[in-house]
């Protein structure tokens, strides 16, 4: 299952000035790892000092150990690499277990709301998961002259179908998921897509998406994908290959169809993982390949997208915004004109990476981000 160390949080509240400069109050956060004597460690206000003890257990699942009597919560980490790991407070674990594809939790976070984890990788939030599956979504389709099909691969907390479903011209949306269970819960308690999993555009469809496109003998105008990261022993990495892109998906598109997918990190420092490698893929099937980028504070990363075309994308800013008023219902929360373009400005460093990736993705030549799934 998720890869948990041992880890004691002792958190002390904010102090003020007066309080930082006394010779008795001389720490502010401490962090520890496995069994040890808190006592010699803490030198505090006395009566003040410690207001709550966080735990995980390890392997073994999240526990709370009393300490001391204190308040305490679980705590989830996500292992970005072996020097670096991300902590999220919980509430509690909502569920967690495995199925034949993948590890999968969904939690409810003290910041985030629900989050939905898979194979140890935080996947969305319900705090700010509308930032990922806009950008997602509704550049490909507003780019696209007269979108009616779509289909989504992955995509099973229904949020990318959610997000195509607010655009009028949409007639049929067909969404493969190959793990039923993530479905399931997703379906369950994530309140926010319950009009989505019930309105009559959708196909549900629990089947491997490469297999599924292969055996459909439909053409789509948008073709999605909402997928896992590329992790090794994962069942999605073969979904980012040049194979699968030249043989599968860029038969399966109409006339002027567009591909979107998410791609990975796209931060200074992260952008090389796998970023650079689709793009440079994309690039060898198709004509027209457009990058573009957000924060995503949950990730506590910039994440990127790439679409792709054999047409180009030629909209400015006021265009964008008159398609959204014009083909949307409702409201975007994050994107418009102005915001759309600017993502589509790559940092220096990242630009130049994207110019010299000579890396194509195929099966035997991989790039994952780290961490391991099931397979």
């Amino acid at each position: 299952m998720f890869h948990l160390s041992v880890s004691h949080y002792i958190y002390i509240r904010p102090l003020s000035l007066s309080e930082l400069i006394h010779p008795c109050c001389t720490l502010l956060f401490y962090s520890v790892h496995r069994t040890v004597t808190l006592q010699p460690l803490l030198i505090a206000k006395m009566g003040e000092a410690v207001d709550d003890v966080y735990v995980t257990n390890g392997s073994n699942g999240w526990a709370n150990h009393p300490m001391n009597g204190l308040e305490k919560c679980e705590w989830f980490e996500e292992e970005v690499d072996e020097n670096l790991k991300l902590c999220y407070a919980l509430n509690s674990v909502l569920h967690r277990g495995s199925s034949s594809h993948q590890d999968i939790a969904l939690l409810d976070t003290k910041h985030f709301g629900k989050a939905l984890v898979i194979d140890g990788k935080m996947q969305s939030t319900e705090m700010d998961e509308f930032i990922y599956h806009e950008c997602l979504i509704h550049p490909a389709l507003l780019f696209h002259p007269n979108p009616k099909t779509v289909f989504i691969m992955g995509g099973g907390e229904g949020s990318a179908a959610r997000e195509v479903l607010k655009h009028k011209s949409i007639q049929c949306v067909v969404m493969c998921d190959i793990d039923q269970e993530v479905v399931d819960f997703c379906r369950r308690y994530l309140t926010a897509n319950y009009n989505a999993f019930a309105s009559d555009k959708l196909c549900l469809v629990i089947n491997d998406a490469k297999a599924e496109l292969e055996k459909r003998q439909e053409k789509y105008d948008v073709i999605i994908g909402d997928l896992s990261d590329p992790v090794e022993g994962g069942p999605c990495y073969q979904l980012y290959t040049k194979s699968f892109y030249e043989n599968v998906v860029k038969s399966k598109l109409n006339y002027r169809g567009i591909f979107v997918t998410q791609a990975g990190p796209a931060g200074v420092f992260t952008h090389k993982e796998v970023f650079t490698s689709i793009h440079n893929t994309l690039k060898q099937v198709f004509k027209y390949v457009k990058t573009y980028t957000a924060h995503i504070p949950s990730f506590v990363d910039t994440w990127g997208w790439i679409m792709a075309s054999d047409h180009p994308f030629s909209l400015n800013a006021e265009e964008i915004d008159q398609r959204i008023t014009d083909r949307i219902k409702g409201e975007l929360l994050y994107l418009n004109g102005h915001s759309l373009i600017s993502a589509t400005t790559m940092n220096k460093a990242v630009q130049e990476s994207l110019a010299k990736e000579t890396h194509v993705y195929t099966e035997d030549n991989a790039r994952f981000i780290y961490g391991h799934g099931i397979g």
